[in-house]
């Protein structure tokens, strides 16, 4: 196996040169393969068809509380719905508010109340000075995003193997500034990564020094599991918040928009019941009532938790081949020659992948000449700055099978250019 460490100046110019065919070659074939978003593959679309179907006669639009799913009102959700997606990310269904289709929304409309009304009782955001966010990273860009939106000033935390670094958030935290904190915890976005009880306890048991501090405990992947045999399972921080006396400090998201239809799923914020009635202040004034049509066809559909990850085991068959794919080009082209990182997750929608310092920004920008759209080198970090370049994420979900093995294989060659561009540098 080459190793372009130990190369001479010659060698590596001819290995380029090499390289370079390659990548001219592929250029040729003019291919339009694309692997930015985690978004879900039209086959995994389908496995919700059947959902369609559910709503026929009049009586299948009432709730078992006899609610009719077509009218206003009822803020909070049908009783089933939110039982539903309460087994889904470990709640009870009065800790439960079903808030529309999008859990990024829902993420939005939070942070929002407390820019303009504050958190429970306490001075709004805009009205406290510098606001400050610790953000783990490498995180969801779309989070990230929203904190640029009200110029709120993020702080990162490594994500290390089992969570947060928390030595730094329990430092961080005593700053008064620092009002909130973005997790993933179950096979995070990008990294796969899930939070072991350790990292959660003392999430749970966090003091900071705002009383109007909150962990914003985004959900999103917690049935999303790739192996039968082999999954993540990991502690219900509402339960550790309770043990802690520390119930008010968590809000959770979770939606099924990547389990029935993205963009026209079922979303939910699930937290204390004061947490709650401070969020319904400002969810009265947004809407008159979310779609409960929505609510109680999924409820019809689904039935129950175990419905839920029946589907979810079509789902995993879908995506685990695809998985395995970039995972087994990269073991054949770059990883023995220990020029890239990159992790091997048990579940969710991403692959995080690490070039050698200052390559990433290349690695992107030579994919594109030869067909393959990746998400922007740096996009998993507060400002779109990697402090290191060298982080990119990987998404599987939406090509074809047939598109995962020349898209992988590109980017493979990508790293190999980049990498030996980086070795004649020197």
């Amino acid at each position: 196996m080459k190793n372009y460490q130990k190369m001479s100046k010659s060698e590596l110019t001819k290995e380029l040169a090499a390289l370079n065919k390659q990548k001219e070659a592929y250029k040729k074939k003019q291919l339009k393969l694309n692997m930015t978003r985690g978004k879900p593959a039209p086959a995994q679309l389908d496995l919700a068809l059947g959902m369609n179907k559910v709503l026929i006669k009049k009586e299948d639009y009432i709730s078992k509380d006899k609610i009719d799913c077509r009218n206003y009102g009822d803020m909070t959700g049908i009783y089933e719905c939110k039982k539903l997606l309460g087994d889904m990310c470990g709640a009870k269904p009065e800790q439960v508010i079903v808030a529309g289709n999008s859990s990024l929304r829902i993420m939005y409309d939070v942070v929002a109340h407390a820019m303009i009304k504050g958190v429970c009782g306490n001075k709004p955001f805009m009205k406290q000075g510098e606001v400050k966010w610790l953000c783990v990273v490498p995180g969801y860009d779309r989070h990230f995003a929203i904190m640029e939106y009200f110029g709120i000033k993020m702080i990162n935390v490594p994500l290390l193997k089992d969570g947060p670094d928390m030595a730094l958030v329990e430092k961080l935290v005593k700053d008064s500034q620092v009002k909130g904190i973005w997790c993933v915890p179950k096979y995070a976005n990008p990294s796969g990564t899930s939070y072991g009880p350790k990292a959660i306890k003392r999430l749970a048991a966090l003091k900071p020094a705002a009383k109007d501090f909150r962990i914003y405990w985004d959900n999103a992947y917690t049935v999303h599991h790739l192996y039968p045999n082999k999954r993540d399972n990991i502690l219900n921080i509402l339960d550790e918040a309770k043990k802690a006396h520390n119930e008010d400090i968590v809000y959770v998201f979770a939606s099924t928009s990547k389990i029935s239809f993205a963009g026209a799923g079922v979303a939910c914020v699930a937290a204390s019941i004061k947490n709650l009635e401070d969020l319904k202040k400002n969810f009265t004034v947004e809407t008159v009532g979310f779609d409960k049509v929505n609510q109680i066809r999924h409820v019809k559909y689904f039935k129950n938790i175990k419905g839920i990850e029946a589907h979810m085991k079509k789902h995993a068959n879908i995506m685990r081949p695809k998985f395995e794919m970039v995972l087994k080009v990269l073991d054949k082209e770059v990883g023995p020659m220990k020029i890239a990182t990159y992790t091997r997750p048990y579940g969710g929608y991403f692959i995080s992948l690490n070039t050698l310092d200052g390559c990433a920004t290349r690695v992107h920008a030579l994919c594109k000449e030869m067909g393959v759209s990746l998400t922007a080198a740096g996009a998993a970090y507060p400002y779109h700055k990697d402090p290191h370049d060298s982080h990119l994420r990987i998404a599987p979900s939406y090509p074809s099978i047939q598109e995962i093995k020349p898209a992988t294989e590109i980017l493979a060659l990508a790293i190999k250019i980049a990498s030996v561009e980086k070795a004649l540098k020197k």
